[in-house]
């Protein structure tokens, strides 16, 4: 992206582009996680079951190639027309190899793993936390959380979090495995932690091979209209104005130097 700013920046042509670099992704109607599950306020066992595999299976890969995408939360994770999950935002992602760790502050707290709170260091082994409160807030309604922020970092580094008692012992036993405060010890650890993750037993019903061909079918559908249809987003984002919108250059070295950034939204 930046050598073709440069580029752009250094011709001005009538029959060249204008030097303005846009990210267009995939629509994806079916809304944030974060927004059916307001609208449910608790998933089954079994959609919660699926949404968690496919969210296990899609990072997965992520790690096999060194990268750990470091802010795993419901509003990252979009729904498509026929039910399935998508991952997005790799904004605050890091390529960090097995033996490496990153002490950058980042991501968003309720979901945020001990070590980062802590600057120890973290590597992937902080995305299995974040699975971990996404699968309790499903199963839940709720993600542990707390007024004062600083209260609410000593609560996620010091205190254990607290299972209600409805939940399956499977489901007992996952979210035991996920929270672990301690890295070494946490589901998910090692060179083939995710291979831990899915011969867990509350994942027993689930076909590995014929979740990731898509053959699994989610028993719960987005109401979508049409390709464009934008029901099932908060009207706060499909009310806001198609103009490019100035955003702050990031701070990361040298990276991104002499390079500004522009924010355009546009939902289709």
């Amino acid at each position: 992206m930046k050598a073709q700013r440069d580029i752009l920046t250094k011709v001005l042509h009538p029959f060249i582009t204008k030097s303005k670099l846009y990210l267009v992704l995939d629509f994806i109607n079916g809304g944030h996680l974060f927004f059916q599950l307001y609208r449910q306020g608790i998933f089954s066992d079994d959609q919660t079951r699926l949404y968690t595999a496919e969210i296990v299976s899609a990072v997965s890969p992520l790690h096999k190639n060194g990268i750990v995408h470091r802010d795993l939360k419901p509003e990252n994770i979009l729904m498509d027309a026929d039910g399935h999950v998508m991952l997005i935002d790799f904004g605050l992602s890091k390529e960090i190899d097995e033996l490496g760790r990153s002490n950058c502050f980042c991501g968003t707290v309720e979901y945020m793993a001990p070590e980062i709170l802590l600057a120890k260091g973290h590597n992937k082994d902080a995305d299995w936390w974040s699975v971990g409160i996404l699968l309790y807030e499903m199963l839940t309604g709720k993600a542990p959380k707390h007024n004062n922020r600083k209260k609410l970092q000593e609560k996620i580094i010091k205190e254990k979090v607290k299972l209600p008692p409805f939940l399956t012992s499977e489901a007992h036993s996952l979210l035991n495995g996920l929270l672990q405060k301690d890295p070494s010890t946490r589901l998910g650890n090692g060179p083939n932690g995710d291979d831990q993750i899915k011969s867990h037993k509350w994942f027993r019903s689930i076909n590995w091979k014929k979740l990731e061909a898509r053959e699994l079918e989610p028993n719960f559908k987005p109401d979508v209209s049409a390709k464009d249809c934008t029901a099932n987003f908060d009207q706060c984002w499909t009310a806001m104005p198609v103009d490019d919108s100035p955003a702050p250059t990031p701070t990361a070295g040298d990276h991104f130097q002499g390079l500004g950034f522009h924010l355009a939204t546009q939902i289709f």
